[in-house]
């Protein structure tokens, strides 16, 4: 059995699922709030006459966490979330969580997401703010107040670390685990008239796509090769009968 031929199969297509998550990186790299992909890759052993050959798989992918870099923008509902923890915009089945703290209020003064789904406040519902009384003033712990009285806040919310996350629309993710509301703001909070730029380092991901072309190329050189010698060792046998 020629286990150098699957061998090399199995990483490319280990190589194309990395591929597919690099370049979705690399075109949100600008896109605010966006959370990078990474791929874990694992072996898989299989035994064989000659011993174990180790096989790689196509890669579980996740959704990173670590902070972007914090923009300046001095609009007034801009808020960048600062620490592990994230806002949550209302979904078609429930809260979905975000980073993108670019929000607008709409004519009836309802704070929504530049996809245009509603902010929430940290018990689950709607922000509701006076379209006619100024820009609003938002304090670390996401309080809200306007001509100084506080008429709401903006929720901000903890996603336990072993919940897994999916993608959803408009650069939100699904958490498996229902999130908490922050309640100490001593290391979390949001600033108000910044943003949160994409975690992606548009550089190190263009190195990691020079990477998996190369190791591609070794992996269909190494194909090849072994069809080649497939192919020589059927015209051995065939001459020799």
């Amino acid at each position: 059995m020629q286990t150098g031929l699957y061998v090399a199969l199995s990483a490319q297509m280990a190589l194309e699922k990395r591929l597919t998550t690099v370049a979705h990186n690399v075109a949100n790299a600008a896109t605010a709030g966006f959370r990078a992909e990474e791929t874990k890759f694992e072996q898989i052993l299989a035994g064989s006459k000659t011993g174990p050959v180790a096989f790689a798989t196509a890669g579980d992918s996740y959704i990173s966490r670590r902070a972007g870099p914090t923009i300046r923008t001095d609009a007034p509902l801009d808020v960048a979330v600062q620490g592990d923890a994230w806002l949550a915009v209302q979904g078609p089945k429930g809260p979905l969580y975000t980073r993108d703290g670019r929000m607008t209020m709409d004519a009836n003064g309802r704070l929504r997401s530049v996809a245009g789904q509603p902010i929430l406040d940290p018990g689950g519902s709607p922000i509701l703010l006076d379209p006619l009384a100024g820009p609003p003033v938002i304090g670390r712990d996401g309080s809200i107040q306007q001509n100084g009285n506080q008429v709401g806040a903006v929720g901000l919310f903890t996603i336990d670390a072993t919940s897994s996350l999916t993608r959803a629309a408009s650069g939100a993710v699904a958490s498996s685990q229902p999130a908490r509301p922050v309640q100490d703001f001593s290391r979390l909070g949001v600033i108000q008239g910044h943003i949160e730029g994409a975690n992606v380092n548009p550089v190190l991901e263009l190195t990691k796509l020079i990477g998996i072309q190369r190791a591609f190329d070794n992996a269909a050189t190494t194909v090849a090769e072994s069809e080649s010698s497939l192919q020589s060792a059927i015209r051995s046998l065939g001459s020799a009968s």
